[in-house]
């Protein structure tokens, strides 16, 4: 049973930084494609960035440049390194984690998960 656990959410003031964590447990190899989504109050989930197994990652144009996925195979983490955050990144986010399909696709939508964290909320401040 896969399990997640986010954790360094926050708040802090528009122009600042925050690193999110997700702890993975119950992997039964390493093809996992795994993924960071946001939703904000009376908002669609939306995806923010995404990698394979392989370690190519894929991140949403709203936060390029700002933020970057990343994963420690050797702690089963996931992280998320956001940068000059701006109000409009205020929201929960949410890891996710399912089997990678194939050797090139990286899932983008929340339907390609089977598999979430509770989420962290993350607050920016203008």
């Amino acid at each position: 049973q896969v399990q997640l656990v986010e954790s360094g959410g926050g708040s802090v003031q528009a122009g600042g930084s925050l690193r999110l964590s997700c702890a993975a447990s119950g992997f039964t190899d390493n093809n996992y494609c795994m993924g960071w989504f946001r939703q904000a109050p009376g908002k669609e989930r939306e995806w923010v960035a995404a990698i394979h197994s392989d370690g190519d990652t894929s991140t949403a144009s709203s936060v390029k440049g700002r933020f970057t996925i990343s994963k420690d195979n050797a702690k089963n983490t996931l992280h998320l390194q956001m940068n000059n955050l701006k109000p409009e990144d205020t929201a929960m986010y949410y890891c996710a984690a399912d089997r990678c399909r194939d050797s090139w696709s990286i899932p983008p939508r929340p339907k390609d998960y089977n598999n979430w964290g509770q989420g962290t909320q993350v607050t920016v401040s203008s």
